[in-house]
């Protein structure tokens, strides 16, 4: 049966809705396929459904082509496996805890790692049972602060999650390898290209690591990539740092007054005014900045930490807190933010504008290190024998020539800093470049992680138990169809690749005759019978400009126009993507539209337009 405009439960809107700040968020809520229903959580609308149907239709048939076998979780989980893993706290807020009426904790499944590991567990014994691959397409839930660009970042989603079960290592290269694959082939059928990029794991853990990264302007994640094939998040860039520097013969520091320097800009003036060197004017890159900023522990308490990084560079918080959790003995990502006033006059030894990494040799300035219990961490730039301008801990007064390891320690060293074009690479390929995308899948090796945590084990060849290694493998279904309508689209409306468009044609009726609309009944029945799918504007008192608007509004790319050119015999079939459009004979309509449909290959994307 056709979908039917008269009847089908939709109202196109003209106007682009006040919270709307992505095309794919103003068009999809135009266009009928979603409505909001609170911040980050939507309400699927018929259209909206039938082409989400369609993005998981790939996912599934690609997840079962790789042996995958589905399965389906509850989203209400119970706190224990989640304690039992410490996820329960180091998810921190953005987890959706709840209780029954027993008081009994329970949680909305953002993940189900956990879920996954017990019923293998539950069901298998023995390496013969193995390997095994299992997935989901399951609602997940997360509270986010700042839901944004609507279906690209909500509360609740819907996530393929799939999970590989090995008893060694090489098993689970393959079963990466296969998901990896099966990822590539996903993101070709979606009419999507992505980039596959290192990542961290975050709270998920785990070893190897990759993102499949949409490139977008809208995007919120920061990649970079290399002319010769280095790709990784921002987050996962590791810093090739300079060679160490012999000092035995470096000249001891000096304590300088600085008056009025609170900034690394103010800084740099002064030292060129009051304190000139020889070899040149001093720079931004010959400071140590030295940052201090709050980090959450998994058990909510704050702990003050500081950061020493060049002053030519800038603090990445993400990027802070990909280490940080590891670089305290803690594990897992922690939430960090700049420390707040507050928090800093509770620390008299913290002088804000004049803060050093303190000096391990006496002296009457001793830093801050040397005088409280906070950590200090430094970027990977700063190598023994670095000579620096930094803070003396005292009100306008700056040590210059404190060398690294000679004058001051500290206690690890941490990706810190923002990574800029023009870095290099890592692998040596080149220069990077910085680039914008949105997360359209993850494949991690978890490893033993989970397994160990929940006692996931098997008894292996010999008859010894062993524990299983696992790998976890996600995409995020309505945020892939929110970044399809994203990439495919132009200013009049949606344009959906054929494959995951609501239907195979439009139809759209125009005239004020009864004749018209007999004759498209009739053509609707005769498409319909060749297999294809038609949406079919029958509405009697529509003008036809409301009908066009709609169509190119909806995007399916095969428009069919039946009007006044009937009585010569002749019908217009409208190209959605370009614009173009053609005549065609009354009797050779189904042979024309299947011709269209088979031949046609995915729209450009406006920006390629």
């Amino acid at each position: 049966m056709p979908l039917r405009l008269s009847s089908l439960f939709l109202r196109t809107l003209r106007e682009d809705p006040v919270d709307a700040d992505v095309a794919s968020h103003r068009l999809l809520v135009r266009a009928g396929y979603i409505r909001r229903a609170a911040p980050g959580i939507y309400t699927w609308l018929p259209l909206g459904l039938n082409v989400l149907r369609k993005v998981e239709s790939v996912v599934r048939e690609e997840m079962d082509a790789i042996g995958a076998q589905e399965v389906h979780f509850p989203a209400l989980l119970p706190r224990e496996p989640y304690e039992t893993t410490n996820r329960w706290t180091e998810y921190g807020e953005n987890l959706f805890r709840l209780q029954d009426r027993k008081g009994a904790d329970y949680l909305l499944a953002p993940t189900h790692e956990e879920m996954f590991t017990l019923v293998v567990k539950d069901m298998y014994s023995s390496y013969k049972d193995l390997p095994a691959m299992l997935y989901q397409i399951q609602t997940k839930y997360r509270d986010e602060a700042r839901p944004r660009a609507g279906l690209l970042r909500g509360r609740e989603f819907i996530m393929k999650d799939s999970y590989s079960f090995d008893v060694d290592d090489t098993g689970l290269d393959e079963s990466y390898a296969k998901h990896r694959a099966a990822y590539v082939r996903i993101f070709e059928r979606l009419g999507l290209p992505v980039v596959a990029v290192s990542a961290q794991s975050g709270a998920m853990g785990g070893s190897q690591s990759e993102e499949f990264m949409h490139p977008t302007p809208i995007g919120e994640d920061t990649f970079v990539r290399s002319a010769g094939g280095y790709a990784a998040n921002v987050e996962a860039v590791t810093t090739v740092p300079p060679e160490a520097i012999a000092y035995d013969d470096a000249p001891a520091a000096q304590v300088n007054r600085t008056p009025d320097s609170p900034t690394i800009e103010t800084l740099v003036q002064r030292s060129n005014e009051l304190h000139p060197r020889e070899s040149g004017e001093w720079t931004a890159a010959d400071t140590l900045k030295n940052v201090v900023l709050s980090v959450t522990l998994p058990d909510g308490e704050k702990q003050l930490v500081a950061v020493g990084i060049p002053g030519d560079r800038d603090i990445d918080i993400k990027r802070v807190e990909a280490g940080i959790g590891e670089a305290l003995g803690v594990g897992g990502e922690l939430d960090v933010e700049p420390a707040s006033d507050e928090q800093l006059r509770a620390r008299p030894e913290i002088v804000k504008g004049y803060l050093g990494p303190g000096m391990t040799r006496d002296d009457a300035l001793l830093g801050a290190k040397s005088q409280s219990e906070i950590p200090y961490f430094v970027d990977p730039r700063v190598v023994p024998g670095t000579s620096w301008i930094t803070g003396a801990n005292v009100s306008e007064m700056h040590v210059y020539g404190l060398v690294a390891e000679r004058d001051f320690t500290w206690d690890a060293t941490l990706e810190a800093c923002s990574v800029r074009a023009g870095d290099q690479a890592p692998d040596g390929s080149g220069e990077l470049e910085i680039a914008r995308g949105v997360e359209m899948g993850h494949v991690f090796q978890l490893g033993r992680k989970y397994a160990e945590a929940l006692g996931l084990k098997v008894l292996d060849q010999n008859g010894k138990l062993v524990t299983v290694t696992m790998g976890s493998y996600g995409v995020g279904v309505t945020r892939a169809l929110a970044a399809v309508a994203e990439y495919y689209h132009d200013d009049k409306g949606l344009i959906w690749p054929r494959n995951l468009a609501p239907a195979d044609v439009h139809v759209v009726a125009t005239g004020k005759g009864a004749e018209v609309l007999e004759a498209a009944e009739e053509i609707v029945k005769e498409i319909e019978d060749a297999g294809l799918s038609v949406i079919f504007d029958d509405r009697p008192k529509t003008s036809p400009g409301v009908k066009f608007g709609d169509a190119e509004l909806l995007g399916v790319p095969t428009v069919l126009v039946i009007g006044r050119g009937l009585k010569d015999g002749l019908l217009e079939v409208r190209d959605r993507r370009s614009g173009d459009s053609r005549d065609i004979a009354r009797d050779r309509v189904v042979q024309e539209l299947q011709s269209e449909i088979s031949n046609s290959v995915q729209p450009e994307s406006a920006e390629a337009r």
